[in-house]
């Protein structure tokens, strides 16, 4: 007798092999997710382990003092450079009377930027010194120093928390509010001067609505009023401006400017500007060009000298 296998019995091995590759398959794809997840966060410990693992240069005094703020800031034959072969200012010489406005203007590259970040020691100078009434930035305590100065910039430094907590970054707030007011109080003012408080109340959660990882929800110029309702509540004596109208609209840069009139108001302002336009009531503007000022006056002053400035200027008009 010949047996004699019948078509499903032919077929029954063939359906038990795609029923275990589609039972595997699945595990193998998650397996190989889960093996590039690894490689990804490996290659990302390792950058954030060279990050806090990195040298800081920038050392305190042993015998540093607090800072205090009086009279005048400093630069005195100041020579900067990133890399020893080259020099990105040489020999500044500049002074900055409290109260003032002084603006630095001048092509890319030029040093505007650099000259402003010497000031909070964010990078010490490679040859003269900085003072502040008198006293070598190196002989001060680095967070004193610090606490002087608030600084808007261009992209504004904001987190994936709420308006409240973004604008209250970097104030002590286990102390009492300044003029008698609550936290909530100062925070809404602080806004208000920014131009800030009608677009956040505006939102479903007001002051408690989470804006995005870097502000992702908001306009360039409400986050630029953020910073500077930030830098309001702060309320530091000396200011440092880094462009921070170049990357807005016409419609945002008038808002923002509003708000910067603001808050310039009484202190002591370095402006680093790209648009000529919102420094033109500077005490004094100082033009640079290769890491040296060729050029310093009030605007008009500036003009007729039919130089530099006038260059620029005429380049915007």
């Amino acid at each position: 007798m010949v047996w004699r296998r019948t078509d499903s019995e032919r077929t029954r091995p063939h359906l038990y092999y795609l029923i275990l590759f589609y039972s595997i398959i699945n595990p193998a794809k998650d397996l190989s997710k889960a093996s590039y997840g690894i490689r990804r966060g490996t290659a990302a410990l390792e950058r954030i382990d060279k990050v806090l693992n990195a040298e800081n240069n920038i050392r305190e005094a042993a015998n540093a003092v607090v800072p205090t703020f009086n009279k005048s800031i400093v630069y005195k034959d100041v020579s900067f450079a990133y890399r020893a072969e080259t020099e990105v200012l040489k020999s500044v010489n500049l002074e900055i009377p409290k109260g003032a406005m002084v603006a630095l203007v001048g092509q890319s590259g030029s040093g505007k930027t650099t000259l402003a970040d010497l000031l909070p020691r964010f990078y010490d100078v490679t040859e003269g010194a900085i003072t502040i009434d008198g006293v070598d930035l190196r002989q001060m305590k680095i967070h004193d120093l610090r606490e002087l100065m608030g600084n808007v910039n261009q992209e504004a430094i904001l987190f994936n928390d709420t308006f409240f907590n973004n604008i209250t970054f970097g104030v002590d707030m286990s102390k009492p509010a300044p003029n008698g007011q609550t936290w909530q109080e100062a925070v809404e003012q602080a806004a208000r001067i920014a131009n800030a408080h009608d677009f956040i109340v505006a939102t479903p959660d007001g002051y408690q609505t989470t804006i995005g990882d870097r502000g992702s929800r908001l306009s360039g110029g409400q986050r630029q009023r953020i910073s500077i309702a930030r830098a309001i509540l702060k309320n530091p004596p000396i200011l440092i401006l880094d462009e921070a109208t170049s990357a807005l609209d016409t419609e945002s840069e008038k808002l923002v400017q509003e708000a910067l009139e603001h808050l310039m108001k009484d202190r002591t302002t370095l402006v680093v500007a790209h648009r000529l336009s919102t420094i033109r009531n500077a005490d004094m503007i100082c033009v640079l060009h290769n890491g040296q000022i060729v050029e310093r006056g009030k605007h008009d002053e500036l003009l007729a000298l039919n130089g530099y400035y006038a260059k620029l200027s005429a380049m915007q008009s």
